[in-house]
């Protein structure tokens, strides 16, 4: 797969930093060593941009041009991009998308769009910095008809291809119902796209925070 052109990191996302290490899941390969579990792929489902809005960078919560501020609970999501040896994929590309708060998402095909917020970026991207570190400021995921709550992601690494999955939050109720998520078999797998969301932890007040590294193959 051709890799996609490099997107500079927005000036913005210098301001949203989150200082909280990660936690990512471990398992131990036939020699001993340690090794990080690869993130699943998951479907990109129906509603992936078909056009990008003007306003693309790390921080959906506020749109270029809207005077207010997206519905919902702020959260600010950021990790890094590693390879299974635990180093960083320099160089990456992180996409996310998801629906407003209202459980819509910017998409012709999306039901709803007449309560769409248009306060709601609904797409973002940034190319992570040289320790594979990327960060996100977007709203708390909703959940709709047949969907527990979460966020897509999709990440471009140079010379690998593209990687899809979605993230989930810790605790949601419909976690235990959702068949995409439970289409994981392996529970390691499956507990790696679900992250806890912590209050206190966020660079704003009244913020939460959520870390989430994205493992591809060495």
């Amino acid at each position: 797969m051709t890799d996609p052109p490099l997107f500079p990191v927005d000036r913005r996302s210098l301001l949203i930093h989150a200082a909280v290490a990660s936690a990512s899941v471990v398992v131990a390969n036939s020699l001993g060593a340690a090794e990080l579990v690869p993130t699943p792929g998951q479907t990109e489902g129906p509603f992936y941009p078909v056009e990008f809005p003007p306003d693309m960078d790390n921080d959906l919560v506020r749109v270029v041009g809207q005077a207010t501020q997206a519905l919902g609970q702020v959260i600010h999501v950021s990790g890094r991009v590693l390879d299974t040896r635990g180093q960083p994929r320099k160089g990456s590309i992180v996409e996310i998308w998801q629906c407003d708060a209202n459980g819509i998402y910017r998409h012709p095909r999306a039901a709803g769009q007449g309560r769409i917020d248009h306060a709601f970026q609904g797409y973002g991207r940034m190319q992570v910095d040289r320790e594979g570190r990327y960060r996100f400021r977007t709203i708390r995921p909703v959940p709709y008809p047949g969907r527990t709550p979460h966020i897509h992601f999709a990440v471009y690494v140079p010379g690998q291809g593209r990687l899809v999955t979605q993230m989930y939050i810790e605790g949601e109720p419909l976690n235990a119902r959702d068949g995409v998520l439970n289409r994981i078999r392996d529970p390691l797998a499956r507990r790696s796209v679900i992250v806890p969301l912590v209050a206190g932890q966020a660079p704003e007040p009244g913020a939460l925070h959520g870390s989430f590294d994205i493992i591809v193959a060495a």
